[in-house]
């Protein structure tokens, strides 16, 4: 059997027959979360840990981004390194949350489903409206799928609940309120609660990258951890971890942190004293090279790096609050990496965690995320199949595209040959193995980034174009797009030939209020229709 075979592939050397025999039913009395059956096959259908975390970008400890010293997860980097494959190079279909998870629970990427920005509602996506999104899939071949927290990007009246047969909404008390006194804010222009010595910062009309427009802000929180959104949100992950099923279980964590604002308790500042902090690299003249048809610049520092660079210590404390709130996260996770750990799942679940991006922290001269450099595409995927008993790092290219088919493989589900991406279950297997495929995100309709092990091709929709050679180069501080050296022209022209066909025109824009957005109870409506429509 496929899935018995795979088993057997990851780190584990070959057993006698009788001592496989002892194993698997032992593994089988220790499942409640299944039924099996004397009709079902002796491998008991895998549960999923399904983990996103929004807005986390490479300085996971394992991916080793982080100038600093200390990891701020060191939960997760315990969890990579008790058996799982890390994977140094994975990126993002879409640089922003909504292209980002709309592409891999899909399926389809941006340029063929339209999806480019965070107003877009992926149902209204044609492909998206005849095909089951991941969960549904799951759901619809057996599984009990379950979620909390932010998975589907959140619209108003559609948090994504339509997809899942359980979805369980979270809100957070104290532990997510900040404490007024101790407020940083760009757009207050205040400073631990205080004006700051300095006049605000107005934006400039440039296109600074500054993403979805939330305020750059963090500080200290009212109450404790216990009373956060996230926190709250994953106890209750893991109580379900506890409590037995008639069906496999695909289970969805949404953990909001450390997407802005950075607000959380006290305790996760205090974990990282101001002078310990190291700023990350950046030149002042990086963006120099990167110019339109007319040589006319394309790029400017952004408002938020603007901002920061009034006062060190004030570009410090930036870096500290994501610290901090990546911190806040990752206690989350570990409280539910700890209840699977005590649950008698735990040796037949497939455990995903993803971040849906990267996040700039100062380098390209700018904060946040919706760039097609490195800082903004590159993101934490760490995967764990039963039987995976040390850690692995893949440094082959890999995206969030490729997920679904992915999970529907390791799974036994029947493959669905038109969505984008390609299994990865390849690469459990062998991390190391030969994997010639480029790795593709998108930014609006006309602009994407091909890249592969070495190269980095962009190129935006009006003909402005950027190379970097990511071995000597990882910064990306050098734009090589003008050289005349063949090698290098070479390497453009193979890149280039990869880069999206088409791009498919995206459905309207969601016109809902911000307060509308906020407050909409999820729409019954949605999941009856979709379970009128065939579906494929």
């Amino acid at each position: 059997m496929r899935l018995l075979n795979s088993v057997r592939n990851f780190n584990q050397p070959k057993k006698p027959i009788m001592k496989h025999i002892i194993l698997t039913l032992s593994t089988l009395l220790l499942a409640p979360l299944v039924n099996i059956t004397a009709a079902e096959p002796a491998h008991a259908p895998y549960n999923v840990l399904f983990i996103a975390i929004d807005d986390l970008n490479d300085w996971v400890g394992a991916f080793g981004g982080a100038p600093q010293a200390q990891s701020a997860t060191p939960r997760m980097d315990k969890f990579a390194q008790g058996g799982s494959v890390v994977f140094q190079q994975a990126n993002c279909a879409g640089p922003v949350c909504c292209p980002s998870r709309s592409a891999l629970l899909s399926g389809f990427m941006p340029n063929r489903s339209g999806i480019y920005g965070n107003s877009q509602n992926m149902r209204n996506s044609q492909l998206v409206q005849t095909h089951y999104t991941l969960p549904e899939y799951f759901s619809q071949h057996g599984y009990r799928t379950l979620s909390t927290g932010k998975i589907f990007h959140h619209h108003s009246g559609d948090p994504g609940h339509w997809a899942f047969d359980e979805w369980v909404p979270t809100e957070g008390g104290s532990g997510s309120q900040v404490d007024p006194q101790h407020l940083t804010s760009r757009s207050r222009n205040l400073i631990d609660g205080k004006p700051a010595p300095f006049g605000p910062t107005k934006s400039d009309g440039n296109d600074s990258g500054d993403g979805e427009g939330v305020d750059f802000a963090w500080g200290p929180t009212k109450g404790p951890k216990e009373e956060s959104r996230d926190w709250k949100a994953a106890e209750w992950a893991a109580a379900q971890l506890a409590k037995p099923s008639a069906k496999p279980v695909f289970l969805a964590l949404g953990i909001s942190k450390p997407h802005l604002p950075f607000f959380v308790p006290q305790e996760y500042f205090d974990r990282f004293p101001l002078e310990s902090i190291k700023l990350p690299e950046f030149r002042l003249d990086d963006l120099g090279d990167i110019v339109d048809a007319k040589g006319k610049a394309k790029f400017k520092p952004s408002d938020d790096f603007r901002w920061v660079q009034h006062d060190t210590n004030l570009f410090k404390r930036a870096v500290q609050a994501y610290l901090a709130a990546s911190s806040h996260a990752d206690d989350c996770v570990g409280q539910v990496l700890d209840a699977l750990e005590k649950s008698p799942a735990r040796d037949h679940t497939i455990v995903v965690i993803w971040g849906d991006h990267g996040w700039h922290l100062g380098e390209k001269l700018r904060f946040r995320k919706a760039t097609l450099w490195a800082e903004s595409t590159r993101l934490p995927l760490t995967i764990h199949v039963p039987g995976m008993t040390a850690r692995q790092d893949c440094p082959r290219l890999v995206n969030l595209i490729d997920l679904y088919p992915t999970l529907i493989d390791l799974c036994g589900l029947p493959a669905k040959p038109e969505i984008d991406g390609r299994s990865i279950a390849p690469l459990l297997r062998d991390p190391k193995m030969p994997w010639p495929y480029p790795s593709i995100t998108v930014m609006g309709e006309g602009n994407a980034s091909v890249r592969d092990e070495r190269w980095y091709f962009i190129r935006y929709k009006e003909g402005t174009e950027e190379l970097y050679d990511m071995e000597r180069d990882p910064m990306q501080w050098t734009n090589l797009v003008t050289s005349k050296e063949p090698e290098i022209r070479a390497q453009k022209s193979r890149l280039a030939a990869s880069f999206p066909a088409s791009f498919e025109h995206g459905p309207a824009k969601d016109k809902a209020s911000k307060e509308e957005k906020n407050s909409s109870a999820p729409d019954p409506a949605i999941k009856a229709k979709r379970a009128a429509t065939q579906l494929k």
